[in-house]
């Protein structure tokens, strides 16, 4: 088997590298992720600096890619190092740069290891690519690698190569089969029922009018506007809007009907604005933007302008973003999620490890905790008090 970094997806054909994604996912395409490189979204300017793998048999067949990035800050990664960072500082060694198996940006659940899925034994190709990485990083000198959000299937490699898991909390809802939007409102209680149409009743009140529109019909002018939407919710919070707008035009006419965006107009004037993307079968909430504060409009494009998206395609899965535990009452259950990390420095190594063993039963907990307020009538206390800070 042959292995090798890239330090740019142009070093592969698109065609090549698509061949390997699974279920249309839009974040893994070689269209996103080069235009991520071309437009300046990812490199030294913003610490993820590209080193891809691939795996190839003896006679040049592609059998696996993994995205992968030389990261110098721990920025757009959510799944937080920091503490561990400083902890190296304190102690007077470098964290940074270390390896990320990730998505720039994007905290959605999606195989890291991609594989031909005809190959004899694809597990074999899995070890290689991970038992490569850890090659790569100690010849480096790296502090560590770190793969986010996989699947847990793609673990088993990691763990047996030495990787620890680290557990997540994302808030997801699932597809039971709704024929309409109002049947999924069927299935909640009285009152999570109530408090959905009220916020739904409050933007139509506004006079707002809100479209569902693809990549592709939105106008350059349009781009623009969008494009202000995302920056502004940066700028309010503090922090930094690295997707740029020429990024967002490129991947409007490359991946067209995979993004899915929700424009709220007032009086034929876009005021707000929410991006998504699709895979085959999950919709996936990433950003959202607005220049005037509109009541629940928030909740409607980000939520329920995507519920009825995914019941009317038929989508299985919606997960909304990271974080938000007031996602429970409007249908989305606390779902859990994985990271593996392989840790070069051996003290270091054992008190992670250690901080994990506590972390862990303390996440289970709070996911549970979180099912006990689920909104379905057939579950679990479904209407039990609000825990301070949970809506």
């Amino acid at each position: 088997m042959r292995l090798a970094r890239l330090d740019s997806l142009s070093d592969i054909p698109a065609a090549e590298w698509n061949a390997l994604v699974p279920n249309q996912n839009p974040f893994l395409r070689h269209e996103f992720l080069s235009a991520l490189e071309r437009h300046g979204c990812v490199g030294e300017s913003t610490g993820w600096l590209p080193w891809h793998l691939t795996a190839r048999n003896e006679s040049g067949r592609l059998l696996g890619v993994a995205p992968l990035y030389l990261k110098y800050n721990s920025y757009g990664e959510f799944v937080f190092d920091w503490s561990w960072a400083e902890a190296y500082r304190q102690q007077g060694l470098s964290y940074y740069p270390k390896l990320v198996g990730a998505i720039p940006y994007t905290p959605a659940t999606s195989p890291r290891l991609l594989l031909a899925a005809d190959q004899p034994q694809p597990e074999t190709t899995a070890w290689a690519m991970v038992e490569f990485a850890l090659e790569e990083s100690r010849r480096y000198g790296l502090s560590s690698i770190h793969w986010l959000f996989p699947p847990p299937g793609d673990l088993k490699p990691m763990q047996e190569q030495g990787f620890l898991t680290r557990l997540g909390c994302q808030f997801h809802w699932d597809n039971r089969g709704y024929r309409d939007f109002q049947d999924f409102l069927d299935s909640l209680t009285a009152k999570r029922r109530k408090n959905i149409n009220r916020e739904r009743r409050l933007v139509r009140e506004a006079g707002l009018e809100v479209r569902i529109l693809s990549g592709r019909e939105i106008s350059d002018a349009q781009w623009r506007i969008i494009h202000a939407f995302y920056c502004s919710t940066f700028h309010r919070l503090g922090g930094v809007p690295t997707l740029t707008l020429p990024f967002f035009q490129d991947i409007a006419t490359t991946l067209g009907e995979q993004m899915v965006l929700v424009l709220a107009f007032a009086h034929s004037r876009e005021v707000a604005g929410a991006i998504s993307f699709r895979s085959a079968d999950t919709l996936y909430g990433r950003h959202w933007g607005c220049q005037a504060d509109y009541d629940s409009l928030h909740f409607e494009a980000c939520y329920y302008q995507g519920l009825e998206y995914c019941i009317e395609q038929g989508l299985q899965r919606f997960e909304p973003g990271a974080q938000g535990e007031h996602k429970i009452y409007r249908g989305f259950l606390p779902t859990l999620t994985h990271s593996a990390h392989w840790i070069a420095h051996p003290g270091f190594r054992r008190a992670i490890a250690d901080f994990l063993n506590r972390e862990t039963p303390a996440l289970r907990d709070y996911v549970q905790h979180g099912l006990q307020h689920s909104p379905y009538r057939d579950e679990v206390t479904p209407d039990a008090p609000t825990v301070a800070g949970s809506a």
